[in-house]
């Protein structure tokens, strides 16, 4: 009985996913995106300001950098998930008001990559820290999340 070659459990990432990945991403921040709107099950949330909440604005953060790292990998067989950030929410953005996110890719440390990243609205900085996201083959972690959920 012929035995099938063992898949590589290592990810090979393409040589373009390099440190200095810049990308800048806009979003015009909707009543949807506030902090009553984040957990509207919690009456504490529904009587605070309709502001940007900073759950929506990690959110926003992650997405700049998918969408930065994106054109870098095999899409959608190769993703990213987030595990760690690390953000200042210094200033309140009402509804209306486009908040920009910049996003640079500062190193690649086998699938473990770390963003610099900042957030404006059009009245100055609301945001910034860093972010590290790990790159996952989509169909292993979907059966690891299953695993998980069934007791395996």
């Amino acid at each position: 009985m012929a035995v099938a070659p063992a898949r590589s459990s290592r990810v090979q990432l393409k040589p373009s996913l390099q440190p200095g990945i810049r990308y800048e991403h806009r979003f015009v921040v909707p009543t949807t995106k506030t902090v009553p709107a984040l957990y509207p099950e919690a009456e504490e949330f529904l009587v605070m300001p309709e502001v940007f909440a900073t759950g929506f604005l990690v959110g926003f953060l992650e997405w700049a950098c998918v969408k930065a790292i994106k054109p870098h990998l095999d899409w959608p067989l190769e993703q990213t998930v987030g595990t760690h950030i690390n953000v200042s929410h210094s200033a309140a953005t009402p509804p209306g008001m486009e908040v920009k996110a910049a996003v640079e890719l500062l190193a690649v440390d086998g699938r473990k990559l770390v963003f610099a990243v900042r957030a404006h609205d059009d009245a100055g900085l609301i945001s910034e820290g860093q972010h590290e996201r790990y790159v996952i083959i989509k169909e292993r972690f979907d059966a690891r999340v299953r695993a998980r959920t069934h007791g395996s």
